[in-house]
């Protein structure tokens, strides 16, 4: 069977180490593992991908191409980039009431679902500590004036409310991010009850040990996640605690901010950084209540770190 080719999708991966199954249900091994090599440095895949590939042995195939991708979901600083998902349908961004949540992770996370046309969901973890609840709403209310869903939870005290999520996950690919401690962990083992027994078989065949922790791995849904003969799955990601946007440009950044996108080309000077310039449309806007004062803030800290990652990165080149 060597020197096989055949597509396969994506399904887990730790640094440039792939696993990959193969897509067509026909193929003699369609639940089989295949390890997968790079012959390229710039074929770096994520999962999701879906991959064309070439049997070198029964266990191992080589990356041959990356299949054009819907979207890429990934963070960047000024020397480098990291892939999370691609061909995702939505982002769930797990919060919790306890320990407090990252306002800073939020807004990086709307941009990158915003930028990439994906749509973003705020799952509320552990709203059974109702003497956190009040706060985290407060620091929701932006987001929630944006027309981002909130859903309210309990992983482990409400199971029913995870049961009323599945009618949004069926048939979609959904990618889990957030903080450690939010409850990411529980939730997937709840919608994917064979989740541990997966991650430990990727491990097995990665070979990597206990690495594989911060390894992202798609997983199936079971049959409730089926609709209009697709099964819906989760990717679930790293728990990491920033999410660098360098490789927005400025121009992106203002229109990834959607509620920005009504007064972009109405300010006095064509290169205004809605910073401290007279006649700003989005400071006015600010002023009429019409854009969260800590939107604003988010900008301006964001637009600073492109301008300082494109500094670094010339610095480096040269």
């Amino acid at each position: 069977m060597e020197n096989q080719s055949f597509r396969a999708l994506l399904i887990a991966s730790y640094g440039r180490n792939y696993l990959a199954r193969p897509t067509d249900p026909k193929h003699p091994s369609p639940d089989h593992l295949f390890e997968v090599s790079s012959r390229a440095k710039k074929n770096e895949g994520a999962v999701g991908d879906f991959i064309k590939v070439t049997m070198t042995s029964n266990h191992q195939v080589v990356l041959d191409e990356i299949e054009s991708r819907k979207n890429l979901v990934f963070r960047s600083d000024a020397f480098r980039s990291k892939s999370i998902a691609a061909n995702v349908d939505q982002i769930l961004l797990v919060i919790a009431t306890e320990p407090a949540f990252s306002p800073d992770l939020l807004g990086r996370a709307s941009i990158v679902a915003a930028h990439e046309d994906i749509e973003l969901r705020l799952l509320l973890n552990k709203c059974d500590l109702k003497d956190h609840l009040q706060r985290a709403q407060d620091m929701l209310r932006p987001y929630a004036s944006l027309g981002i869903p909130i859903h309210e939870i309990s992983a482990k005290q409400d199971p029913d409310s995870l049961i009323a999520l599945e009618p949004v996950l069926a048939g979609k690919v959904s990618v889990l991010v957030g903080q450690s401690g939010m409850g990411k962990s529980t939730l997937l083992n709840r919608w994917v009850p064979n989740a541990l027994a997966q991650t430990r078989e990727h491990s097995t065949k990665l070979d990597t040990g206990k690495h594989t922790t911060t390894a992202c791995r798609y997983y199936d849904l079971p049959s409730w996640g089926m609709k209009n003969n697709t099964l819906g799955a989760l990717i679930d990601s790293p728990g990491f605690q920033e999410f660098g946007l360098a490789h927005l440009s400025e121009s992106e950044l203002q229109h990834a901010f959607i509620e920005f996108r009504p007064h972009l080309g109405k300010c006095r000077f064509n290169n205004c950084t809605h910073q401290h310039e007279p006649d700003c449309a989005i400071n006015d806007a600010v002023v009429k209540g019409e854009i969260h004062p800590e939107r604003l803030k988010l900008f301006s800290q964001l637009i600073h770190e492109t301008r300082n990652a494109t500094i670094q990165s010339q610095g480096h080149k040269t």
